[in-house]
């Protein structure tokens, strides 16, 4: 693509404050594409990011799925390798109607006017769209402690970031203080169950945000967990009704499949006709072929989500037991409080070869612990009981 904006670009970027000034560097951007810094999806994901970290250590630090890709996933990944040579396009495109039909929302019959849109994970359409809604007059809106990246693509093109506390005591998203915060946001945050907490935000606090916001901004909601948690509801419906919602989804949580690349926005084709310009390329076909084998598997969620919720019961019950301050999640993560700077315990922790999650600079003393297998969990507590004071 080359890094020239075209003329519809420049009308719209100008309608949102921009100055011819900012359209060399945007420009730029549409070429780059996902080479740009703030589109490293595994940095962005683990800002406390180690190096060498030893092979027999625990690593439950980047809300990944230790189970990985399920086997029906698996074989459909091995046997499309020798494929590689090719783009195959018509495999993202069978992963983008399957989505479709089991999400209730339109899949769309020729380019460009379905519903769900395909990308390699799910930071690059939140990053697309702060690029799409945001602007110097118009902020990013998120609560904090929450997922950092879309303040990163806000920075990058001189948009405002609002944080906005979660509620105390039941720490979800508190919408109308984002609102009242950022009376003209472009982009209104919520990530549900909300990273680094695990905790949910009501479908009517959501539908609240969105009957009430602004003209021109969306609500994204992102649901990177949702398959995870017993209770949350999803809002692809509310994409259904032509409602100003983009959904994220991604196959790196329950799915397994982190490292493989594989996520789709949810939304208006006109909404996202703005989020699809500032990236181009072809879907790992690896990704399409599990991601599409996962979807077609109709007893893995509830099966893993089992798996994931028992541990996770578990671990919490052991917390329980040695009156350790944590905040109850429905996802694969969860904050506790160390009682000392996080940076210290965190240290501590990787002494025993325990490898936890990073601190947000909001909670200095808290820190974000990634529910593993049940053997990694017992590895956890072995070294908490060592270092916990």
């Amino acid at each position: 693509m080359p890094a020239v904006l075209n003329a519809d670009q420049k009308v719209d970027l100008m309608s949102r404050g921009f100055t011819r000034r900012n359209f060399g560097r945007i420009a730029s951007l549409v070429t780059a594409g996902a080479a740009l810094p703030f589109y490293n999806e595994p940095a962005l994901a683990q800002l406390s990011r180690v190096r060498n970290i030893p092979p027999d250590a625990v690593k439950i630090d980047a809300n990944e799925n230790p189970l990985g890709p399920c086997p029906e996933a698996a074989d459909a990944i091995h046997n499309i390798i020798k494929s590689g040579g090719r783009y195959m396009y018509d495999l993202t495109d069978q992963l983008s109607a399957v989505l479709a039909e089991q999400e209730g929302v339109k899949a769309g019959k020729g380019w460009g006017d379905g519903y769900v849109e395909v990308f390699a994970g799910s930071s690059a359409p939140l990053h697309q769209a702060v690029l799409g809604f945001c602007s110097k007059d118009r902020a990013f809106v998120a609560a904090d402690p929450g997922y950092e990246a879309g303040g990163r693509a806000a920075n990058f093109i001189g948009a405002k970031t609002v944080l906005v506390p979660l509620r105390k005591g039941t720490w979800d998203h508190d919408v109308k203080a984002m609102l009242a915060a950022a009376p003209n946001g472009g982009l209104y945050y919520i990530c549900n169950p909300n990273n680094p907490t695990g905790t949910l935000t009501s479908r009517a606090d959501i539908e609240w945000l969105v009957q009430n916001k602004p003209a021109g901004s969306i609500v994204l909601v992102d649901e990177a967990y949702i398959h995870i948690s017993p209770n949350a509801v999803k809002c692809t419906d509310l994409v259904a009704q032509d409602k100003d919602v983009v959904v994220l989804r991604t196959f790196s949580k329950l799915y397994g499949m982190a490292g493989l690349r594989a996520g789709a926005a949810i939304a208006r084709p006109d909404i996202l006709e703005k989020i699809r310009p500032f990236s181009a390329g072809q879907m790992p076909i690896t990704a399409m072929v599990g991601a599409t084998a996962s979807l077609n598997v109709k007893t893995l969620v509830d099966y893993r989500r089992k798996i994931m919720g028992d541990v996770r019961t578990d671990t919490f019950d052991f917390l329980t037991k040695k009156n350790v301050e944590f905040i109850p999640s429905e996802s694969n993560c969860f904050m506790l409080n160390a009682k000392r700077p996080g940076k210290e315990f965190w240290k501590a922790m990787a002494e025993q070869k325990v490898y936890i999650g990073r601190v947000w600079p909001v909670w200095p003393e808290w820190v974000r612990v990634t529910v593993g297998t049940k053997e990694e969990m017992g590895k956890f507590k072995n070294a908490f009981d060592k270092v916990y004071a």
